[in-house]
């Protein structure tokens, strides 16, 4: 059933509408937007749904295919502190939304999620598809970068996760064909469009069958080293400290990286080494694109998974062997943990005409190393699509 369906059977009428934010992959540009790094990134074309319609007294009642508990708050009292469930990023988004805006009406929804959870923004996309909603029976219009910037507000502030603003970019500002080339720093951004020689491509989705929950991984430990190694890095080059929260790789030029590196412990240097590799993976990645190499482009996303292993060292098991199996099979360009890399899934950029026997071999060859795994693990062939309509 879809969430139209089960609103209607829940509520005894259709709702008033219906919001929808894609998902998103990001190729190249891992683990760098909370460092003010640039990055790539595609909308795809499945992501969240929330059939919902208003509540004149405030009230805001959500129920989710993909979980049991239903959740329910008024738009004047939300809960200060976060209670630990899958709704705790739309009450932290309906408080960010109240701190700018006056809020007098709540909503009914139902959501659902066209794929698994983990490793493509779903977090990101649930809370913009309820904002828009929320916005929309309020009566209020947010510009692009006031959807993104709430949106990451609330998981910054209010769940407790030190992302950066790639998600929510992603899904607001990509275009179907074009690929995002966003600096995280100003928030300047290019959309370059698929070369008209470019071999044909689609995106490959592959769920390791374990979910994951960034609030519950070692993702803010990683942003802290990358702070920690930028604040050394200030201090031994003689550079103005600022706190350490606002403290980021982005701000320290790659020949201060250089001349010092040596001197920051091994996790420290191996998150920074992570960080300005992987701009320069970004860098030739859009002139990749830009001129319609698509397997130079792949082979780059490949060298982004490699980092994300021995630099950043993000990866479960499972993802490891599922990045090792991407490289060994025939008709992929590229692809790479997506998502924080713990848990979740890997993304890749196929070649279309080899869509079945990609499907066949990774999943035969991955069930072979967990085979408990069966009925959990998944294949999803995505395109690309423009982003949310605000």
């Amino acid at each position: 059933m879809s969430c139209v369906e089960i609103f209607t059977s829940i509520y005894k009428r259709e709702p008033v509408g219906v919001e929808f934010c894609p998902y998103r992959v990001c190729p190249i540009g891992a683990h760098v937007d909370h460092q003010l790094g640039w990055v790539t990134g595609l909308a795809i074309d499945k992501g969240i749904n929330i059939a919902y319609s208003p509540k004149q007294n405030g009230v805001v009642e959500l129920c989710s295919m993909q979980f049991d508990k239903r959740a329910q708050w008024h738009i004047s009292s939300v809960p200060e502190k976060k209670e630990g469930d899958w709704a705790d990023y739309l009450r932290g988004a309906t408080l960010m939304l109240a701190k700018k805006h006056p809020l007098k009406v709540g909503l009914c929804g139902v959501i659902e999620g066209s794929l698994p959870i983990g490793g493509l923004s779903s977090s990101a996309a649930v809370t913009i598809a309820f904002l828009s909603a929320l916005c929309k029976v309020n009566g209020i219009r947010l510009t692009e970068m006031e959807m993104i910037l709430t949106a990451q507000a609330a998981e910054n502030k209010y769940v407790g996760v030190s992302c950066g603003k790639l998600d929510q970019s992603c899904e607001v500002f990509s275009k179907k064909g074009h690929l995002l080339h966003l600096n995280t720093k100003n928030d300047s951004y290019e959309l370059i469009p698929t070369h008209p020689d470019m071999k044909p491509y689609k995106i490959a989705v592959f769920f390791s069958g374990i979910e994951r929950s960034l609030a519950g991984t070692k993702f803010n430990m990683r942003v802290d080293e990358c702070r920690a190694a930028a604040y050394a890095l200030k201090a031994f080059a003689g550079l103005e400290h600022t706190k350490f929260n606002e403290t980021c790789l982005g701000d320290v030029p790659y020949e201060i990286y250089l001349s010092h590196k040596d001197k920051l412990p091994e996790s420290w240097r191996l998150r920074a080494e992570h960080f300005y590799t992987e701009q320069r993976r970004v860098a030739e990645g859009a002139e990749a694109w830009r001129r319609g190499d698509i397997e130079q482009f792949g082979r780059l996303s490949f060298e982004s998974g490699l980092s994300s292993i021995y630099n950043y060292e993000a990866g479960s098991d499972e993802l490891k062997a599922l990045y090792e199996i991407m490289r060994d099979t025939e008709g992929i360009y590229g692809g790479r943990f997506s998502g924080a890399g713990f848990k979740g899934c890997c993304i890749a950029l196929i070649n279309p005409d080899f869509e079945d026997k990609i499907t066949e071999n990774v999943t035969r060859k991955y069930l072979e190393k967990f085979p408990s795994l069966e009925g959990k693990f998944s294949v999803h062939i995505c395109e690309s699509r423009d982003g949310v309509e605000l």
